[in-house]
């Protein structure tokens, strides 16, 4: 039986996106890439490929008929506080980029990211509930593969997270920059009736 050379590749695209970190992986797409997308294009699947940023993703080709051919990739439904977390996420990835970039991954404490989620979540009475609402959404954002843990701490804020850049395919700097005009909306609402 012979099995194609990028099978290995194919299989863990199938699971979910494929990153520069996972090296045998990406140079194995990256040898690929032309036969596997071809191969890819008969089963109704796409290839999206970040070189720069390092991550590859499948996505399902639309038909004539603008409906999915087959269901070969799972998706997760959003809440509306998981998309704005992950809106926010991508905003200290922009102002990461722009920076002076020593490091090619942004990594951020937990506590960082709740100090900069707290200037866009309404807090709720109870200041417990609302951190352990944050701290749900942070690991809900982690179990849909946009962050990953990498460095555990006994102290839950001292945890470190690799922000992905994958997140910038799922949000891009139209989306970002019409979230930001509506909270700058939403602020001077705040302002005028508070």
């Amino acid at each position: 039986m012979n099995i194609l050379p990028y099978t290995p590749v194919f299989i863990k695209l199938l699971k979910g996106p494929v990153e520069y970190l996972e090296k045998s992986s990406w140079e194995q797409l990256l040898q690929y890439q032309g036969e596997l997308t071809v191969f890819l294009q008969q089963l109704g699947l796409i290839l999206v490929l970040d070189k720069e940023d390092g991550f590859a993703y499948l996505e399902t080709a639309k038909t004539e008929e603008e409906e999915s051919v087959a269901g070969w990739i799972r998706r997760s439904a959003l809440g509306y506080d998981e998309s704005v977390l992950l809106v926010l996420l991508r905003d200290m990835m922009a102002e990461f980029e722009v920076g002076e970039v020593t490091s090619r991954e942004l990594i951020k404490k937990r506590r960082e990211i709740k100090e900069y989620a707290e200037l866009f979540f309404r807090e709720n009475a109870s200041r417990v509930k609302f951190i352990k609402e944050l701290d749900r959404l942070i690991d809900k954002v982690e179990e849909l593969g946009f962050i990953d843990k990498v460095e555990h701490h006994e102290m839950l804020d001292e945890q470190k997270f690799r922000i992905k850049k994958l997140l910038k395919a799922k949000v891009d700097n139209e989306v970002l920059e019409d979230f930001k005009q509506q909270l700058t909306e939403h602020a001077a609402q705040r302002i005028q009736h508070g």
